[in-house]
């Protein structure tokens, strides 16, 4: 696995330098769209609709329209913002686990220690443990700023990215406020239905038939010569050929315990 990011989780005056790895892939065939004449590729080019153009990737920046306005947003101005150039991920509290509600969850990242010393990792996984609670989380990746879950799998630490609350819509369905009535006899029958098909989890059990089907109408197209060159897709010919700083774990604890007394205590006394 290649990292995509780099950074340090911080939890008072502690810091863990990690490496961020995609805890998941996709594992669809991946399929390309032709034309159904020849089989040539379709493809999709950026054009200026002022200068009509063809625009390469390096020269398109980011516009905010609001319906009159047309803000443009260049990627040094991306760039100048402060949680954009954060390297930091950032422990805001530890809450319990089941407070987390599943419908939040997005992506997921494996996290490994990404310094000589893997001490104040173990330390903040095995408090993990210990507490039975997960660590809420913000940091800055490609361009967006995050809320996260920290959590342990295994003897590893996992960052799984958040929905932000409203971007959880509400489900207002007007068909769900009917007094439904269910007898007993009805339940007591679905009940034993669910019992016939109770099992424990295991997702090895579990195969996408459809990209399996997918897989073997592709390898029988290629053992029946149904195929065309693919340089002649792009409409290649033979002529077009060659064109940290460490700080001591203890004392860090120490500081930041007393520095949390500090405010919760400047708070009841206010």
């Amino acid at each position: 696995m290649r990292s995509i990011w780099k950074g340090s989780i911080t939890f008072g005056l502690v810091n863990v330098p990690v490496k961020l790895y995609s805890a998941t892939e996709d594992h669809d065939v991946s399929l390309h769209q032709v034309h159904d004449a020849d089989g040539g590729r379709i493809r999709y080019e950026r054009h200026c609709e002022i200068c009509g153009k063809k625009v390469a990737y390096e020269h398109i920046d980011k516009a905010y329209d609001d319906g009159e306005n047309t803000v443009v947003l260049s990627k040094e101005d991306i760039g100048s913002l402060p949680e954009e150039r954060s390297k930091e991920i950032d422990v805001v509290e530890f809450v319990p686990t089941d407070q987390i509600d599943p419908i939040m969850l997005d992506r997921s990242y494996y996290l490994e220690p990404d310094s000589k010393s893997t001490k104040s990792y173990v330390l903040l996984r095995r408090t993990l443990e210990a507490t039975e609670r997960t660590a809420i989380v913000q940091f800055a990746l490609r361009s967006k700023t995050r809320l996260a879950a920290l959590r342990v799998r295994d003897d590893v630490l996992v960052l799984q990215t958040l929905l932000w609350d409203d971007e959880v819509r509400e489900a207002a369905f007007p068909s769900l406020d009917e007094d439904v009535k269910i007898a007993k006899r009805e339940l007591d029958m679905a009940g034993q239905l669910v019992a016939s098909f109770e099992s424990d989890f295991e997702p090895s059990k579990f195969t996408d038939e459809y990209q399996q089907q997918l897989r073997t109408l592709i390898q029988a197209k290629i053992e029946q010569g149904d195929t065309i060159d693919t340089d002649a897709t792009f409409g290649k010919t033979e002529d077009d050929e060659g064109d940290g700083e460490v700080i001591d774990l203890m004392e860090a604890l120490k500081r930041s315990v007393e520095s949390t007394r500090k405010k919760t205590g400047s708070k009841k006394g206010a």
